[in-house]
């Protein structure tokens, strides 16, 4: 069942280092990277970096930059304690209306097996799985997914 959104719940554009910072707080996320590698893959094309907050603070993330002429959802999470509330649905939402309105006409990302959740949500968002990479251990195997924008 999904809860209903907070009521001051919001997202905006944000920095690398409040991206970091909660890719650090998704148990998923074994050994995030840091902001090096972000700056790394964002100088020089089109990115975006978005952040969910609350009153609270920053509840989610998502980072996304143009690859191979598409724009490709690269890292996100939200953290546990506001899963299920529609925070990474609107997170999606809002780069997809970012990535249309520049002229995109796909979407791309990957997840590995033991992500069940990502996968999913992605599939329940209507992308579609173009490609697998096997991995010695199926668990690791990368999944990736396209969507028609």
């Amino acid at each position: 069942m999904t809860m209903s959104p907070h009521p001051h719940f919001t997202v905006q554009p944000d920095s690398i280092e409040e991206a970091v910072a909660l890719s650090r707080k998704i148990p998923e996320l074994k050994d995030p990277y840091g902001a090096d590698e972000y700056r790394r893959r964002l100088e020089s094309v089109p990115h975006l970096v978005l952040t969910a907050r609350v009153e609270e603070g920053p509840v989610g993330f998502k980072v996304g930059y143009e690859r191979e002429g598409v724009f490709y959802s690269w890292m996100g999470g939200v953290v546990p304690e506001w899963r299920r509330r529609g925070v990474a649905q609107l997170l999606a939402r809002k780069q997809e209306e970012w990535a249309r309105a520049r002229g995109y006409a796909l979407i791309r990302c990957k997840t590995r097996n033991c992500h069940r959740a990502m996968l999913i949500f992605a599939l329940r968002n209507d992308f579609r799985i173009v490609e697998v990479e096997p991995q010695d251990d199926i668990e690791q195997h990368r999944i990736w997914l396209e969507k028609q924008l």
